[in-house]
């Protein structure tokens, strides 16, 4: 093995694991942290995916799967593909009102934005060798190409689904006169 591809591969488990690493913090706080799964079914009705407590459980376990998913470098375009629904859903439902920069008011989408770039280039690339997906012989290349990218893509389907079919964002107050 070549000083370039060790350098590849330990590149990529860098990203897949600090990747995984913020799903599985994600997906475990929406169900033991704070509100627990109640609070954050509460907080995706506010925000109009309904009913609440399916898409609190659907978005948290997706997160928890995808988590482990990357940092083991398992199904990797699949946990991509789940991180790239949720986060679409994210910046839909929640971010994308409050404009680019995550410092303003709301949050802006700059985090879950680039949370989906990253999943998206890594369904691509794939895991690299220093995985499961490799040690299964998951991909002939061992890069998933564009597999991996179709497989994210189904990720943005299913979240745009969901929102077509779920989401009825509140209506917004009107002013006194």
């Amino acid at each position: 093995m070549s000083s370039t591809q060790d350098a590849l591969d330990l590149s990529l488990l860098i990203i897949r694991v600090g990747l995984g690493i913020v799903f599985l913090a994600h997906g475990y706080n929406h169900i033991f942290g704070g509100g627990k799964i109640a609070g954050t079914a509460g907080w995706f009705e506010s925000l109009g995916m309904k009913p609440g407590i399916l898409h609190a459980w659907l978005a948290s376990l997706t997160e928890l799967a995808a988590g482990f998913s990357l940092i083991f470098g398992f199904l990797t375009p699949l946990g991509c593909a789940g991180i790239i629904g949720t986060m679409l859903v994210a910046l839909v439902t929640n971010h994308l009102k409050n404009g680019f920069f995550i410092f303003r008011p709301g949050e802006g989408y700059e985090y879950v934005l680039t949370l989906i770039l990253m999943a998206v280039g890594l369904a691509g690339i794939g895991a690299g060798e220093w995985s499961l997906d490799n040690a299964f012989g998951l991909w002939d290349d061992p890069i998933p190409g564009w597999w991996g990218l179709g497989i994210a893509a189904v990720g943005a389907v299913g979240g745009a689904g969901l929102l077509v079919m779920f989401w009825r964002p509140p209506a917004k107050a009107t002013p006194a006169n």
